[in-house]
């Protein structure tokens, strides 16, 4: 694929077909420039099998401005587009349309709501909303799930091994196993949900931050190959990076010589002034193998050395490694809470493709449209109650108990005001025996959680760097209960409608029954 081709590819055309014939459609009737208000939220938390999350961390946003804030129909997309012919023969997109696209086939008449990368988020809670002109809009419904809902599931991930990995450190090894061109928008996602690093090195340059990595298994083979040896490779490395030693130690025995050996470069390091930073275990049994390579490390002097486990790693199997260690280091007389400080996880595979989980399931549905009586919700009832979607302009806050974590997540009309409301009724999106009531007195804080990032295409808020993405997630997931932190069956979080929404659904519900 070459530049042009690649431009096309991810410019204006970077959406579905669908997209297309239905703007076209829209131009056709005279409803291309009529306002609609779209709703961009995800169904159900990533279940990966034998664990679920308990809520996600939202990512891509900046992305998407960006993706928005550059992209405009080209003459190369027109002509693609005109050369485009139906099963009979015929064009599928006529030159007034075609003509009308090349003019106004931006998004700068768009307006966009979203809650902050960074932030905790939870089902059924409108993540991004999106104002504007009908045709436009529905073009951009592709390309924004594509760049928000990805992002969205790894930073997830990242989230729940940040939580099992407590003070250790993580690094993002997936590069090699992610989608593609992808896997940057899954090292920053990853970077944004709790892994410190990144192995990806243009990914890492870009935020400000210093790729990490080791050595691969193919260096001790070279040097055995020539007729050299483990300890050879070793200390080439070594001579290379004395200050940035860290070595893998599995290639041919791990601990009949990759550790001795480890340890003997390790000391001609000292002698020569330098600190060596440490090993990298990458199979075996991880957990029995860190405490007998800390045994090695700490008799010969090396206890500030850093063990790098990797190997198809993910939450689960990190909580089984630190559970082993803190139950058998006692016995090889290792100090189990030091070495699990000592360790340092490098997940890749598992983390870059949220393994059990490879999608998130955001959708994009209508929620409001312009009529001749002004502004009119719009709703889509599904065989499935939880699928109906909630219709009309909304406002989402975030409810705290007077310990100042997060109880509920609370959606309204966005002209009601729930904390002038003396108490506050909370009805289920869509079970109607569910329901409870909170008196303001039982609150301490009542957050609004949408923000104005785009007026008309121009950007109305900062797209913070990511350190400051960092402190959103840390701030909000310190604000969870514990109960719905759990990396197996979290507690479920309560997302709620208002009172006056929970009717006006009903209505909309009834009355479109009615008329079919």
């Amino acid at each position: 694929m070459n530049h042009d081709q690649q431009r096309s590819a991810e410019g204006l055309l970077f959406t579905d077909q669908y997209q297309l014939t239905m703007a076209q459609l829209y131009f056709r009737l005279g409803l291309h420039e009529r306002p609609a208000q779209f709703e961009h939220f995800f169904r159900r938390y990533p279940n990966y099998g034998s664990h679920q999350a308990g809520y996600c961390v939202n990512a891509g946003l900046q992305w998407l401005i960006d993706w928005m804030q550059q992209t405009r129909a080209t003459d190369a997309d027109i002509a693609f587009l005109r050369s485009q012919h139906g099963v009979a023969g015929e064009r599928i997109f006529g030159d007034d349309f075609l003509d009308w696209l090349r003019a106004h086939g931006h998004f700068e008449s768009i307006s966009l709501h979203a809650i902050p990368e960074g932030r905790v988020v939870h089902p059924n809670v409108p993540l991004t909303v999106v104002r504007g002109p009908l045709a436009m809009a529905q073009i951009l419904e592709t390309p924004l799930l594509s760049l928000l809902n990805y992002q969205t599931l790894i930073a997830t991930k990242a989230a729940r091994l940040r939580e099992v990995a407590r003070e250790s450190a993580v690094l993002e090894f997936g590069m090699r196993r992610g989608p593609e061109r992808g896997s940057n928008a899954g090292s920053r996602a990853a970077l944004i949900g709790g892994a410190d690093f990144s192995s990806n090195v243009g990914l890492s340059h870009v935020l400000g931050l210093a790729p990490k990595g080791t050595h691969a298994h193919s260096l001790v083979q070279v040097f055995m190959a020539l007729g050299e040896s483990e300890l050879a490779a070793f200390r080439a490395y070594a001579e290379i990076y004395p200050d940035n030693c860290l070595l893998l130690v599995d290639t041919v025995d791990t601990l009949g010589s990759g550790v001795p050996n480890a340890i003997t470069v390790f000391e001609a390091l000292r002698r020569q002034g330098h600190r060596p930073v440490g090993i990298r275990l990458d199979s075996g049994d991880l957990a029995y193998l860190s405490i007998q390579a800390a045994k090695l490390l700490d008799a010969a002097g090396f206890a500030d050395t850093t063990i790098v486990l990797s190997n198809d790693l993910d939450e689960l199997t990190i909580w089984q490694i630190t559970t082993q260690i803190s139950q058998e280091a006692p016995r090889y007389g290792v100090d189990a809470d030091a070495l699990i400080r000592r360790l340092t996880y490098g997940v890749g595979t598992r983390l870059i493709t949220s393994a059990g989980q490879g999608a998130l399931d955001g959708v994009y549905k209508l929620v409001d449209l312009w009529t001749d009586a002004g502004w009119t919700p719009a709703i889509k009832i599904s065989e499935t109650a939880a699928k109906t979607i909630t219709p009309g302009d909304k406002r989402v806050w975030r409810l705290y108990d007077q310990r100042g974590k997060a109880t509920a997540d609370l959606l309204a009309l966005h002209d009601e005001s729930p904390a002038a409301a003396a108490e506050l009724m909370l009805r289920h999106p869509s079970d109607h025996t569910k329901y409870r009531s909170v008196a303001q007195a039982e609150l301490s804080e009542l957050e609004p959680l949408l923000v104005e990032v785009l007026r008309e295409g121009r950007l109305m808020a900062e797209l913070p760097p990511l350190d400051a993405l960092r402190v959103r997630r840390v701030a909000d997931v310190e604000r969870l209960d514990p109960g719905v932190r759990r990396l197996v069956t979290p507690h479920i979080y309560h997302v709620s409608l208002s009172q006056r929404l929970w009717e006006l659904k009903q209505d909309l519900i009834e009355a479109a029954r009615g008329a079919a």
